[in-house]
């Protein structure tokens, strides 16, 4: 597909379904994790070759701690999984890998795997993949202010640019576009702040049947949009002549 003006820039996704994918042939949620891996592996080339420039995705949430202990485990295993098995694909790729959230609750082993990946991916430039893990949009912007109040920044100078740039992805623009697979239609605490002004494309699609097909819809549908962020669209000069 060729890259033209009416691509996101950026593209947030909320890769639902893999338990119930995994449900449906009687094998256990975590096999449907790892079928999501793969999914993710194929829509971040995808991405990449329709021009998109960062890709966010929601792996674990705050709240997905509550699951059960063999799968949270197992998310975890997958973690050290994916870096081996795809990191050098990835890197040769262009791609650079971000991780955004609380690295505080996860072991060493998980956070030494995604320093590794992010200093392996540093300078690569083709496509941004954010991976949010460990993350809660009401968290980021918990954090946003108290690492503004730790900055002694003035409660009078803390307008919605300085605090943006205390948000995990203050390096990022925000999405122009926010996708959830698997038949939900909520956000799930998900880049709460982000995504005041994205388009919306829920999908029935459960994340690891996700492929090229329901990315061109996505993206088929938020080039239809009207984005007018607030504003009034302008009739052309000519029509208001006309007196249409």
């Amino acid at each position: 597909m060729s890259v033209t003006s009416n691509v996101p820039r950026h593209v947030a996704i909320v890769m639902d379904g893999n338990g119930r994918w995994a449900k449906k042939r009687f094998m256990p949620r975590f096999f449907g994790h790892k079928q999501g891996v793969d999914a993710l592996v194929r829509t971040v080339q995808a991405c990449a070759d329709r021009g998109v420039e960062y890709l966010t995705v929601f792996a674990f949430s705050t709240e997905n701690w509550k699951r059960p202990t063999e799968e949270v485990s197992g998310l975890m295993g997958l973690v050290l999984v994916a870096v081996s098995k795809y990191l050098r694909k990835l890197a040769g790729e262009g791609v650079r890998i971000r991780i955004v959230g609380d690295r505080s609750a996860v072991s060493d082993k998980v956070r030494q795997a995604w320093e590794q990946v992010e200093a392996t991916t540093a300078d690569n430039k083709r496509i941004t993949l954010i991976v949010a893990f460990n993350y809660g949009g009401r968290w980021d912007i918990v954090q946003a202010c108290q690492r503004a109040i730790s900055d002694g920044v003035p409660a009078d100078q803390l307008d919605e640019q300085r605090l943006g740039r205390y948000m995990t992805m203050g390096f990022a623009p925000d999405p122009d576009l926010f996708i959830r697979t698997g038949g939900e239609v909520r956000i799930s605490n998900f880049l709460l702040w982000q995504v005041a002004y994205s388009e919306f494309h829920f999908s029935d699609c459960l994340w690891p049947d996700f492929g090229e097909a329901e990315l061109d819809a996505a993206i088929a549908a938020f080039a239809e949009r009207d984005r007018r962020f607030g504003g009034v669209k302008t009739a052309p000069a000519e029509t208001l002549a006309a007196g249409h």
